[in-house]
């Protein structure tokens, strides 16, 4: 097939092809603007840090130690010894004449619970070894086993109407080589076994000479 043809001498020519055009040239982005953002973003942050006293986290409160219910007023002591077999009796006295102790120190303390009073006993053994430290807590822990004497018992203190104290309450504990023994019980042959558990529990931290 021929194409369409186009009379000589008119001066007509064939279309010419089309020139594509030059791409536009990328838009450049808002720099002035992005700029701006962060530079806002920066003084929002400096302004939250001020707020926040300067720091990015805020300390834990400390912890801090609870308060004692008992104040405890030395009546005796402390009295220092490295004799302890000399200073207890039955088989806590034996036990001493097999595996001697360090150091003995034991002290007299008085504390009150509303309108009745109590005598306290503390006394802190020191043994060569913590094995020996737990051996001696195990077999004092143990009732018809005997003790250290406290002061009242041996004679060292003397005060009026002090009661028995290894007819009251005992709590013993053990740090290191080191045996803390509390025997506590109230004047005047008040009975309240509840009191007097919270009142050696405290009296274990009083550990004269240790």
């Amino acid at each position: 097939m021929v194409g369409a043809q186009f009379p000589p001498g008119r001066g007509d020519t064939a279309p010419l092809p089309r020139i594509p055009a030059e791409p536009s040239p990328p838009r450049r982005a808002p720099v002035l603007k992005i700029a701006g953002l962060v530079a806002v973003a920066v003084v929002a942050g400096l302004v939250w840090w001020l707020v926040r006293g300067g720091s990015a986290e805020e300390a834990p409160p400390a912890a801090q130690a609870p308060a004692k219910e008992f104040q405890f007023t030395v009546t005796e002591g402390p009295v220092a010894a490295t004799d302890c077999a000399a200073n207890s009796y039955s088989q806590v006295k034996q036990f001493f004449a097999e595996h001697p102790c360090q150091r003995l120190s034991r002290a007299l303390y008085t504390t009150a619970s509303g309108a009745s009073r109590a005598l306290v006993s503390v006394a802190v053994v020191t043994m060569a070894t913590p094995e020996e430290a737990q051996q001696l807590k195990k077999l004092a822990d143990t009732d018809g086993t005997g003790n250290v004497n406290d002061l009242v018992r041996d004679g060292t203190a003397k005060i009026p109407g002090a009661p028995k104290l290894a007819g009251g309450d005992y709590l013993s504990r053990v740090t290191g080589s080191s045996v803390t023994i509390v025997l506590s019980a109230f004047f005047d042959g008040h009975s309240d076994e509840a009191t007097l558990q919270r009142i050696s529990k405290e009296a274990l931290d009083l550990a004269p000479g240790a």
